[in-house]
C-alpha cells in the first residue's frame, strides 16, 4: 500500500525522546516563520494532530512542548509501522541552528543597526545575533549549510557569507520591523523585498541626482532662512533633510500607482521647507510673511508654520493634487483630519480601496510616542467607518522632544515607534544621514501600502541641528549631544562626498547646483520642477458657492405631506422573513402609525425623516458616535438587526434608486480622533451632512483640542470652512455630573465672529428642520446642537406631520397658545428641558400672568426674533432666565447681556433675575434625590423671584 506523507514521516520516529529538543527548536522556528525550515518539515509540521480534548479555534499546537511530548510518548498511536529509529546528525542540528540565527536577524536584526546619524544612540545587547548563542562555532563559519527562505545567495552558502548577508540586510542603516505581523504572506513579502537587494539597492545615477537635487533644495532653504531672518522661529528641517527626498519620491511613486488626490498631515518641523520645496509654495511669498507683509482682510491668521497649502504636481501616472492640512501646535491632532479628509475624498471618487487618495502623516518622534490621539488614530485606521486604506506615516526622529531626552523621560518604550505594532504595521528605521537608504525605505513603504492597503511606519533617525526653535540654545540641557552636533557634517554634504568618491559629480558640480537652486531663491522662483502652473480643477472641491453668506440666510425646510408620508411608508417597511427584536418591531410600527397620522411624531422619527427627506433630495449623509446606528438612548433605529441570522437592514439605504450614500457608523470608544476625524471629513464635503454624536454630551471634553484648535476657530484663522454638526446629549435628570451637561457653557465662552451655531431644540419639528437647514442653507458653520435624553419620549415634546410640511426652524420658541398680554407681567426664559418643568408648574398653578419663551438658538443669539416675541407683553415687570445647570455653567454668564438687550426694547427698567442652580464646581449632583430637591427649587425660583 501507498504510504501517506505523515505515515513517512511519523516511520522515521524523528520524535522520539532523545531528538526532542532538536524537533522542539525546528517547530518553533517554523511557528514564527513557515518559510524559514525546509518544505519537507513545513508540510509536516502542518499536518500535526492536535492534542485530544483541545479544540482551540486557532493552531491547536502553539505549546510547542505540550504537543511534542504528548505525541512522542503516545508514538505507536501515531506510526502505522515501527521501524528502527531514526537519530538526527550533528550536521543536521547545526542546519536548525543555522535556520534558527536567520530567523533572529530577521525579528531582531534592527536592534543592532546603524541607526542614529550621531553615534549617541544605545543599542540593548542582542545576544540572539550572536552565532555562539545558538550553538555554532567559528569553526563552522566556513562550512555551506541551506539557506532555507533566505533571499540572497544559492541554497546553500558559507554560514560566513550567510552572516554577512544578513548584517547588511538587518543591521546597517536599515532596520525593518515586520516580523511581529501575523500574515506569513507579508512577512514573506519583506523578505523579498528586503533580503534580494540586501536593504541597499544600486541606484542608477540620474536616481542619485535627483536624491542631491532634494537635499540642495531641502539644505538650501534653511541656510537661506537662516542667513536672511537670524534668530526667527520657523522650526527648520536641519538635521532631518532626507525627509525632503523621501516626501517626493512618495509623492511621486504614489501618483504611479494611481494616486489623484495627496494629503499631508505634519507639526510645524519642516514645515515651511515642505511648502516651498515639496507642494512649491512661491518662496516670495514666504519671504513676505517673514518680513511681515502680509495682512488677513478677514479673521485673525496664524503662524506661518500652522499654515496649510495646496498644489498639483505631475507624477509618471499623472497630475495629482496635493493638500497640506492645516494644524495648530498641537502636533498630532492633525493625523485624524487628515484620515477624515481622505476617507471624505474617497468617497467623492468612489474609491472604496484608497487607491486613488493617499494620506501621508508626518510626525515627531516625542509626540508619536506620547499624545493618545496617536492610538486612537491607528485603532481606527482598519475599522469599516474610518479606514482609508492605509496611511504611510514618517517619524522624523530628532531623538529629543524640546528638551526632554528619550532616554529617560520621553517614553518607556524602545521606540517611539512602538505604538504602531498594535495594528501590525511594518516598521521601517532608517538613517537619515543615508539618503539612499531613506530612498530604498520610501520606496517599500509605499509599495506596500498599495500592495496591502494598511498603515506603514518609516521611523526617520535624525537630529535637530538647533534648538526646538531658532532662538532656543539646546546645549544648555542637551550639551552632549549639541557638542557632537557642532562638529557634525549636513547629511547633503556626507551624500555630496560619497558622489565624488563614486565619480559621479564633481566638486563644482556639487557647487553648482547648490548655487543653482540659491538663485531661484533670490529672483523669488518656484523651486519645484513638478509643479502643475495651470492646475486642472476638477481634481479639488470647489466652495465659492457657500462663500460670503450672512448666517441669516434663509431656506426653505418643510417638506410635501405627499412626499413625507412616502418616505416615511418606506422607512417604516420591514423586507420580508427580516426578523426584528419586540421592542424595535414596536417602534417600527408606532412609526408606520406616525405616518398615517394616528400618532403624533416623536423625537426619533422627525430625527429619521429629516435624513430621508435630504436623501430623497441629493444629499449624501454621513454620522458617526459610539452607539449612534440604534442611538444611546434607543431612539433611532437606523440599522435593523434580524434576530435568525445576525444581517443588518438599515431603511435609510432603500429610500430611492441611485440615491446619495448614506452612512452610519458605530464608532471606537473614542472623541479626540473620533471627532477629528469628522471635522476633516466636513471640510472636505460641503454637500453632505456630516454628523458627529456623542454617547452622552458629557463626554465630548475628550475631544477639546478639536473644538478649540479647528471647529470654533478654524474658519478665522486658516478660512477654512466647516458644516459639521455636532449631537451632544444634554439634561438634568438625575444621573450625576458625568451623564447630564454637554458644558454648553464652554461652547458658548468661544462663540464670536458668528463662527458656530449653538442650537437648544426641544420639540421633534425643531430637530427636522434644524437638521434640514444645515445643508439647505448655503451657509456652512459647524452647527453645536444640544439634544435631548428623556425628551426622547416625553408625551408634550411631539410634533405633526404638518408641522414638517410648514414653517422652518426657530431660533425663539413661544407657547403653542399665547397668553392674554394684558395679563402677563412676568417672563421667563429658557432653554431645553426645563421648559416642560416650567409648563408643568404653569398649568398646575393655573398662572395667566407668565409668558415662558424657550431660546432654541443661543448663538449667534435672535434679537430680532426674540423681539418679534415680546413685542406685544409691554406690561412685564419680572424678567427672569431659567436654567437647569449651576450658575456658573449653562447660558446665564454667556448670553445674559444678549437677552438685557432685548429686554430694554421693553422697559430700560427691567432686570433680569436668575432662576437656577447656585455655583458649583461640579456640573450636577450626585445623589437623585438632590437632583429632585434642586430641580423642584429653581421651578418655584422661576415663578416666585
Amino acid at each position: 500500500m501507498h504510504e501517506s506523507v505523515m505515515e513517512q514521516l511519523w516511520r522515521t520516529s524523528h520524535l522520539q525522546g532523545g531528538n526532542l529538543a532538536y524537533v522542539e527548536d525546528l517547530f518553533e522556528t517554523y511557528l514564527t516563520d513557515p518559510n524559514s525550515v525546509p518544505e519537507e518539515w513545513r508540510r509536516y509540521f502542518d499536518q500535526l494532530p492536535g492534542i485530544p480534548g483541545d479544540h482551540r479555534p486557532d493552531v491547536p499546537h502553539r505549546d510547542i512542548r505540550e504537543q511534542f511530548r504528548y505525541i512522542s510518548q503516545n508514538q505507536r498511536r501515531y506510526t502505522p509501522t515501527q521501524g528502527t529509529p531514526a537519530t538526527i546528525s550533528s550536521a543536521e542540528q547545526k542546519q536548525v541552528r543555522v535556520l534558527q540565527l536567520i530567523n533572529a536577524y530577521r525579528v531582531r536584526g534592527h536592534q543592532r543597526a546603524n541607526l542614529d546619524p550621531l553615534g549617541l544612540l544605545q543599542r540593548p545587547e542582542v545576544q540572539d545575533l550572536d552565532y555562539r548563542f545558538h550553538g555554532l562555532d567559528e569553526d563552522d563559519l566556513e562550512e555551506e549549510y541551506q539557506t532555507g527562505s533566505l533571499c540572497f545567495g544559492a541554497e546553500r552558502m558559507k554560514l560566513r557569507d550567510i552572516i554577512d548577508g544578513l548584517q547588511r540586510t538587518y543591521c546597517s542603516t536599515v532596520g525593518a520591523e515586520y516580523m511581529h505581523i501575523v500574515d506569513t504572506a507579508v512577512k514573506r513579502w519583506f523578505q523579498q523585498r528586503l533580503e534580494t537587494v540586501k536593504s541597499h539597492p544600486t541606484f542608477e545615477k540620474k536616481t542619485r541626482l535627483n536624491i542631491l537635487e532634494r537635499l540642495n533644495a531641502s539644505e538650501g532653504l534653511e541656510k537661506y532662512l537662516g542667513s536672511r531672518y537670524p534668530g526667527t522661529k520657523r522650526f527648520g528641517l536641519e538635521g532631518a533633510e532626507s525627509l525632503t527626498p523621501c516626501v517626493s519620491e512618495l509623492i511621486q511613486r504614489g501618483g504611479s500607482y494611481g494616486a489623484r488626490e495627496i494629503v499631508i498631515g505634519m507639526a510645524h518641523r519642516g514645515r515651511l521647507n515642505v511648502l516651498v520645496n515639496t507642494l512649491g509654495k512661491n518662496p516670495g511669498e514666504l519671504f513676505d510673511e517673514f518680513d511681515g507683509k502680509i495682512t488677513m482682510e478677514e479673521g485673525s491668521g496664524d503662524v506661518k508654520y500652522h499654515q496649510g497649502f495646496s498644489s498639483n504636481v505631475m507624477t509618471p501616472g499623472g497630475e495629482v493634487h496635493l493638500a497640506l492640512a492645516f494644524n495648530p501646535s498641537h502636533l498630532e491632532i492633525v493625523t485624524p483630519v487628515v484620515s477624515g479628509s481622505v476617507r471624505a475624498r474617497q468617497a467623492r471618487r468612489e474609491d472604496t480601496i484608497g487607491q486613488q487618495v493617499l494620506p501621508i502623516a508626518i510626525h515627531g518622534d516625542a509626540s508619536f510616542a506620547g499624545q493618545g490621539v496617536v492610538m486612537e488614530t491607528l485603532q481606527m485606521s482598519q475599522t469599516r467607518g474610518f479606514g482609508v486604506g492605509g496611511t504611510v506615516h514618517i517619524i522624523v526622529n530628532n531623538q529629543i522632544g524640546f528638551t526632554t531626552s528619550y532616554q529617560d523621560d520621553a517614553r518607556s518604550t524602545e521606540y517611539c515607534t512602538d505604538v504602531a505594532k498594535m495594528v501590525q504595521a511594518p516598521i521601517l528605521h532608517v538613517n537619515g544621514d543615508d539618503p539612499e537608504a531613506v530612498f530604498f525605505v520610501t520606496q517599500l513603504a509605499m509599495d506596500y501600502r498599495n500592495e496591502f492597503k494598511q498603515d506603514v511606519v518609516i521611523d526617520l533617525v535624525c537630529y535637530r541641528r538647533r534648538g526646538h526653535n531658532e532662538a532656543d540654545e539646546p546645549a544648555a540641557t542637551q550639551p552632549r549631544m549639541y557638542e557632537k552636533i557642532r562638529k557634525h557634517p549636513t547629511t547633503r554634504d556626507l551624500y555630496v562626498k560619497q558622489l565624488i568618491e563614486d565619480g559621479e559629480i564633481s566638486d563644482d558640480d556639487a557647487k553648482k547646483f547648490f548655487e543653482e537652486y540659491r538663485d531661484k531663491l533670490d529672483r523669488g522662483d518656484h523651486v519645484v520642477d513638478a509643479l502643475v502652473k495651470e492646475p486642472n480643477t476638477e481634481l479639488y472641491v470647489d466652495w465659492t458657492p457657500y462663500l460670503g453668506h450672512e448666517w441669516t440666510a434663509r431656506c426653505k425646510t418643510s417638506v410635501p405631506m405627499k412626499t413625507l408620508q412616502e418616505l416615511g411608508k418606506k422607512i417604516s417597511t420591514i423586507p420580508e422573513g427580516f426578523s426584528i427584536q419586540r421592542q424595535v418591531k414596536k417602534i417600527m410600527e408606532d412609526r408606520g402609525k406616525m405616518t398615517q397620522g394616528a400618532l403624533p411624531l416623536n423625537w426619533g422619527y422627525a430625527e429619521t425623516l429629516a435624513y430621508a427627506t435630504l436623501i430623497h433630495e441629493g444629499h449624501p449623509i454621513r454620522f458617526s458616535g459610539q452607539d449612534s446606528r440604534r442611538g444611546t438612548f434607543s431612539h433611532r433605529h437606523s440599522v435593523l438587526h434580524n434576530q435568525k441570522d445576525g444581517s443588518e437592514y438599515a431603511p435609510l439605504e432603500h429610500i430611492r434608486e441611485d440615491q446619495p450614500r448614506f452612512e452610519i457608523y458605530d464608532s471606537l470608544l473614542s472623541e479626540e480622533a473620533a471627532l477629528a476625524f469628522e471635522y476633516g471629513y466636513s471640510t472636505t464635503t460641503p454637500a453632505t451632512l456630516t454628523i458627529w454624536e456623542a454617547q452622552f454630551g458629557d463626554f465630548v471634553n475628550g475631544a477639546q483640542v478639536v473644538i478649540d484648535q479647528f471647529i470654533t476657530s478654524g474658519e478665522h484663522k486658516w478660512a477654512r470652512l466647516c458644516g459639521l454638526t455636532l449631537l451632544l446629549p444634554h439634561g438634568y435628570e438625575g444621573q450625576g455630573p458625568e451623564h447630564s451637561s454637554a458644558r454648553l457653557e464652554r461652547f458658548l465662552q468661544l462663540c464670536a465672529e458668528h463662527n458656530i451655531q449653538v442650537c437648544v431644540p426641544t420639540t421633534p419639528s425643531q430637530v427636522f428642520h434644524m437638521l434640514r437647514r444645515q445643508v439647505k442653507r448655503p451657509l456652512r458653520k459647524p452647527l453645536i446642537a444640544l439634544t435631548p435624553k428623556s425628551l426622547l419620549r416625553h408625551k408634550e415634546a411631539v410634533s405633526s406631520l404638518d408641522d414638517l410640511c410648514e414653517g422652518t426652524f426657530r431660533t425663539v420658541l413661544p407657547p403653542k397658545q399665547m397668553p392674554d398680554p394684558r395679563k402677563v407681567n412676568r417672563l421667563i426664559m429658557c432653554s431645553g428641558k426645563v421648559y416642560y418643568d416650567l409648563l408643568e408648574k404653569l398649568r398646575s398653578d393655573g398662572r395667566e400672568d407668565t409668558l415662558i419663551v424657550r431660546i432654541e438658538q443661543l448663538y449667534p443669539f435672535p434679537h430680532d426674533d426674540l423681539d418679534a416675541v415680546l413685542a406685544p407683553y409691554r406690561k412685564i415687570k419680572t424678567a427672569v432666565w431659567c436654567q437647569e445647570e449651576p450658575m456658573n455653567q449653562g447660558a446665564w454668564y454667556c448670553s445674559q447681556h444678549h437677552m438685557r438687550q432685548a429686554l430694554n426694547q421693553l422697559n430700560p427698567k427691567l432686570v433680569l433675575q436668575y432662576a437656577g442652580r447656585k455655583p458649583s464646581a461640579a456640573p450636577a449632583a450626585g445623589h437623585a434625590s438632590v437632583h429632585a430637591q434642586e430641580q423642584k427649587q429653581l421651578v418655584e425660583d422661576a415663578f416666585s423671584v
